[in-house]
């Protein structure tokens, strides 16, 4: 990576400002660059180390130099290089460039959207960009231990039912768990169905161990005093997907981050919510409410559990449609909550939360 520029304007000259819109991709960039408010230049494509060079370049003729591309699947690295760089760089939410709906669709087109967002971001209007937060690099490792372990029970889990579907196809009873050492000894199956069977058993067993190593590592993470029902596993969870609650300034913030905010479609005289909007981050969005269900039996005087109780109670008359809806309004103000909790706002005892 280039080194960071130490040149800077004359005093008294006002530095240009240059915004960089940015298309990425895996083995190169598409930059559109717009100077001082005027129309965007053309479309120029970097290989990686040379965008940096350039970039570095740029900001080191004393312009004032911001930067933005969308989140996707090859990380946060160029925002910290930019970043390291002297320049302003923003990741935003994916999102549909096409505002003009002329369904054509380039690279050069879609960094020229983002540049032009860029602009009005940058002369003040705060909604031009939804903005997706950087974590920084520890919560990226610490956040990667249990999404590997994700990833690890999912491979079990289709394994393990590959195993099932076998036996199910012909004509025999699925053995719950066969591949675990004393159940696959005593399978009632023909030997080629074994001999299969054989195949996937020491991978099952590998994904186990693998899968009880992290687990144990998660738990031990886990702070020591939590609340009855909240769990080790679940609450290591919560607060890596989260990374700081601190960034959070209000329940509002707290509770359109979780995406179990009802939607809304309203227009004139008519006002229409639907389904919650599942916007933000959907591991933390499952583990509320994982962990909201459990907290209807561990504790029963928990405010929201005690307001949506005739609805949640065992044996209600409720159908499971309301029963959803219930459990969602818990778990999103468990979120909340939680919130209050992690940044000493509140002791858990306000809420009706018992150790």
């Amino acid at each position: 990576m280039a080194a960071k520029p130490t040149s800077s304007p004359p005093k008294g000259r006002i530095r240009p400002v240059c915004g960089l819109g940015i298309d990425v991709h895996q083995d190169f960039y598409v930059v559109v660059m717009q100077e001082g408010g005027s129309n965007p230049k053309p479309p120029q494509r970097f290989q990686k180390e040379a965008f940096l060079y350039w970039a570095a370049k740029l900001a080191g003729s004393g312009a004032q130099v911001h930067a933005v591309y969308e989140a996707c699947g090859f990380g946060f690295g160029l925002q910290r290089n930019l970043t390291a760089l002297g320049i302003d760089c923003y990741v935003v939410c994916p999102q549909k460039l096409d505002e003009q709906n002329r369904r054509v669709k380039t690279d050069g087109l879609d960094a020229k959207a983002l540049c032009l967002k860029l602009d009005r971001f940058v002369q003040g209007n705060r909604d031009a960009m939804a903005l997706v937060r950087v974590p920084t690099e520890q919560e990226e490792q610490q956040r990667a231990i249990h999404r590997q372990r994700e990833q690890l029970v999912k491979a079990r889990k289709q394994l393990e039912a590959q195993g099932r579907s076998l036996m199910v196809n012909h004509g025999l009873e699925p053995v719950k768990s066969w591949w675990k050492r004393g159940n696959f000894g005593a399978l009632q199956v023909p030997e080629w169905m074994k001999e299969l069977l054989g195949n996937s058993q020491p991978l099952l067993l590998a994904l186990q161990e693998k899968i009880g190593a992290l687990t144990l590592q998660l738990q031990v993470a886990a702070a020591s005093k939590q609340p009855r029902g909240l769990g080790a596993m679940t609450s290591v969870i919560i607060d890596r997907e989260i990374g700081d609650w601190r960034r959070f300034n209000n329940r509002r913030q707290v509770g359109s981050y979780t995406g179990l905010c009802p939607g809304e479609y309203s227009s004139g005289n008519t006002r229409l919510q639907s389904c919650v909007t599942k916007h933000g981050n959907p591991r933390l969005r499952a583990a509320l409410v994982e962990l909201a269900w459990r907290l209807v039996r561990f504790q029963p005087n928990y405010k929201p559990i005690v307001k949506w109780r005739q609805i949640l109670a065992k044996g209600a008359f409720a159908t499971g449609a309301a029963r959803k809806k219930a459990i969602v309004a818990v778990a999103r103000q468990l979120a909340v909550d939680l919130w209050r909790v992690r940044t000493g706002r509140c002791k858990p005892e306000v809420f009706g939360l018992v150790s």
